[in-house]
């Protein structure tokens, strides 16, 4: 069976972080595991509470994947500090992890930003050019290419100049009110557009964990990265449509529409 690695941190209520990501990776057909990076008190309407993980353990944490079940793909999400960024891009380049993928969350959907400035320079300088590929949302998207992004032709041109300046391929997920549900890829054959059905569910907690922990499943699996992104965003579609509704905010994804 293959097996992929989820490092980023706990969403007490399921919906998003290491939690979405084990679900959405075991549906998706490989075997997960996890590196946790902060423990949080959270919910669908909120975060109340962080508890990071020390540097020295979360290397603990990887040291005792990596030499037991070594993982097919490794996928990395929400890391809020520059001493955790160095402790993954340590153990990533000892272990020559393979098929990472990066979900590199650093503004929320208000426009807040969630990293402080050394963590993102860390993340820019060190982490993303070890990525195979990363999956910045629009605003993430802005941060690292210095673009503003009004249009489709906006998206393209900023996912170019990010693949150029870090060598990894790039996903600019849409989501927003030109683009749609319609996601653009870059890489080393030029750019690439994955049509997505907009679906109306307000309903959408976890959902870039979700469809970054997908494509990590599928590459670990053999898939190349365009089918990778193919079946995870026709999972992501199937978990937003069944409509599940739990919460009193932003409720979770169905992560296991597909086993009932």
């Amino acid at each position: 069976m293959k097996t992929a690695l989820t490092i980023a941190g706990s969403d007490s209520s399921g919906g998003a972080g290491i939690q979405a990501d084990i679900k959405t990776m075991t549906v998706n057909g490989v075997y997960a595991m996890s590196v946790i990076t902060a423990l949080t008190a959270q919910n669908t309407t909120g975060v109340q509470g962080i508890f990071e993980v020390s540097p020295s353990f979360l290397k603990q944490q990887m040291d005792a994947v990596f030499t037991d079940i070594e993982p097919d793909a490794v996928k990395i999400g929400m890391v809020s500090s520059k001493e955790l960024i160095d402790a993954i891009v340590e153990k990533l380049i000892f272990y020559k992890a393979k098929n990472v993928v990066v979900d590199p969350v650093m503004v929320a959907t208000s426009g807040a930003k969630l990293l402080e400035d050394s963590a993102i320079s860390e993340l820019k300088a060190k982490l993303i050019p070890l990525a195979a590929l990363i999956t910045p949302n629009i605003p993430e998207t802005e941060v690292l290419s210095g673009r503003k992004i009004q249009q489709k032709k906006d998206m393209e041109n900023a996912a170019r100049d990010i693949y150029e300046i870090y060598g990894c391929k790039v996903l600019c997920k849409g989501g927003h009110g030109f683009s749609g549900a319609d996601d653009v890829l870059c890489d080393e054959t030029g750019i690439h557009w994955f049509q997505g059905k907009r679906i109306e569910n307000s309903n959408t907690h976890g959902t870039g964990c979700t469809l970054s922990s997908a494509i990590a499943a599928n590459l670990a699996k053999g898939n190349s990265m365009i089918q990778s992104i193919e079946l995870a965003k026709e999972y992501l579609s199937g978990a937003l449509s069944a409509m599940l509704d739990l919460g009193k905010g932003s409720g979770p994804l169905h992560h296991a529409y597909k086993v009932e």
